[in-house]
């Protein structure tokens, strides 16, 4: 019996959403950084497994949104709801829940597909606080499942892939056996080099940054890939904190960025970044469609 189905995982910034998804994935998919709203737009992951093929989706993180762009995040999130056949809501098992999670559970209040919850980061926890917090959400609202796992150590996922499967529908497989993701190779490009930013400046930057490919040229004879970015920010004093003292930080970030890009291309790669003053780019429609946010309804 073959099931095959769509699972997204949902749930507040920062529940861990991204790592447990390059863990289900067996590979990285979706940049991780301890910034909150990381993860910008839906990011899709095949998985097979012998009784079924899994298609996970990854969402940004449901807040409270203060820009086109963020409302465009909270909607891509909010749409998953409906679209697909199990929804993993993830939680951060080391934190009580409080108003953020109470709002996602009325999202689901009227949910009609299995909705299984992830009790995250168990790791940071003693084994003593893990049935109080169970019965906390228990409280909230009824789910088919609720899973504590460890994202970051991978403890416990093997039970909630089994508890997800056995959710799904019967039915074929659509992608085939080699498909990974939908996204095309310039996102990963702009994520990798986002989030290289996200990791290496500090707290006011990474929210009124964003990254876009200009160029992407296919590896020449030598074999090398030549890459050109720009990176955006918001004002124009946050230009020199992403350039740095001498050019120290930028060239900082394209180094980190030019390894993990190797990495993922399997191929040399001659990184070019820029920084520009793109005042507003985050209530900027236009742009927002050129760096792939979906609007809703597409």
């Amino acid at each position: 019996m073959m099931k095959f189905g769509y699972v997204a995982l949902i749930g507040r910034p920062n529940a861990g959403k991204s790592t447990l998804l390059n863990r289900l994935a067996g590979t990285k998919l979706a940049i991780v950084s301890d910034k909150p709203q990381t993860t910008r737009t839906r990011i899709l992951a095949v998985q097979n497994y012998p009784d079924a093929q899994v298609v996970f989706i990854d969402t940004p993180g449901i807040h409270r949104p203060l820009h086109r762009m963020n409302v465009r995040m909270v909607q891509t999130a909010i749409d998953s709801i409906r679209d697909v056949d199990v929804l993993c809501v993830v939680v951060d098992a080391s934190e009580a829940p409080g108003g953020g999670e109470r709002f996602l559970m009325t999202l689901l209040a009227e949910a009609t597909l299995p909705v299984v919850l992830v009790l995250n980061k168990i790791d940071r926890i003693q084994k003593t606080q893990l049935l109080p917090a169970i019965d906390r959400y228990r409280a909230l609202r009824p789910f088919a499942a609720i899973v504590p796992v460890s994202a970051l150590t991978g403890e416990n996922v093997d039970r909630l892939e089994a508890v997800l499967r056995e959710q799904l529908p019967e039915g074929p497989a659509l992608y085939p056996v080699d498909y990974l993701t939908d996204q095309p190779e310039r996102f990963f490009v702009a994520e990798i080099v986002r989030e290289k930013v996200l990791q290496l400046t500090h707290a006011e930057i990474p929210f009124a940054t964003a990254v876009a490919v200009d160029r992407f040229e296919e590896p020449d004879e030598r074999g090398l890939l030549r890459l050109f970015c720009t990176i955006l920010v918001d004002r124009e004093s946050q230009k020199p904190i992403i350039v740095g003292r001498q050019g120290a930080m930028i060239k900082a970030i394209g180094t980190a960025a030019r390894e993990d890009l190797e990495r993922f291309f399997q191929a040399r790669v001659f990184l070019d970044l820029h920084v520009k003053v793109r005042s507003r780019w985050r209530d900027d429609d236009q742009l927002l469609d050129e760096l792939g946010l979906p609007r809703r309804g597409r």
